[in-house]
Order: structure tokens, then C-alpha cells, then sequence
């Protein structure tokens, strides 16, 4: 996934072989090099951040989610528990209905 991003691999560093001049390897050749390493390196640094970023938002939306399902739980839990007879409008109607009768039925008497 990253790799594609870098340049060098840990086994193209370790058998990179410079040139020889009179007074040693040469210089412009190493810096070269060098500077291809430190590119790498700030790239892989910057894809490093990145990932880190990534898992701490994924850590906090893990946390949310596992609160949402215990929260989800408890409500489950507590509509289980309840009355097994849930009071609808058609109820309040009833009993509206029969309380008019009942009230209205006693002024007729009267």
C-alpha cells in the first residue's frame, strides 16, 4: 500500500556500492543518495502521522459505537422489562369512553 510511495527499499540501501575516486567515495554520488534516504524517510514519517490520525479517529468512533450499542442494550432491556401491555390510543379511546358513560350516564340519573 505504501510501498509505492518510497523509493528505496531496506535491501537497495544495504546494497547500495558507491564509486571509488583517489580521495574516496565520491560525493556527489553519496549525497545523491542521501538525499533519495531523507526523501523516504519524510515520506514514510508523513504516511506514519497519517496512520496514526486514522486509528485515533477509528479508536473514537469504536468508543461511540460501543456506547450506542450499551445504551441500545439498556433500552432493550428496560422495554423488556416493563409492562408487557403497551397503552396505545385505541386504549385511551376505551377508557375516555367508558369514563364518559359513566360520568354522562349519572347526570341522565339525576
Amino acid at each position: 500500500m505504501y510501498q509505492d510511495q518510497l523509493n528505496l527499499t531496506p535491501n537497495d540501501i544495504l546494497e547500495k556500492e558507491f564509486k571509488i575516486d583517489t580521495r574516496g567515495y565520491r560525493l556527489k554520488e553519496v549525497d545523491q543518495f542521501l538525499d533519495i534516504v531523507i526523501s523516504d524517510y519524510v515520506q514514510y514519517n508523513k504516511m506514519l502521522k497519517a496512520a496514526e490520525k486514522e486509528k485515533e479517529e477509528l479508536l473514537e468512533e469504536i468508543m461511540h459505537l460501543k456506547q450506542e450499542i450499551r445504551n441500545l442494550k439498556m433500552s432493550i432491556e428496560i422495554a423488556k422489562s416493563g409492562d408487557s401491555k403497551e397503552v396505545t390510543n385505541v386504549d385511551v379511546m376505551r377508557r375516555l369512553s367508558q369514563l364518559e358513560k359513566i360520568v354522562y350516564g349519572k347526570e341522565d340519573e339525576e
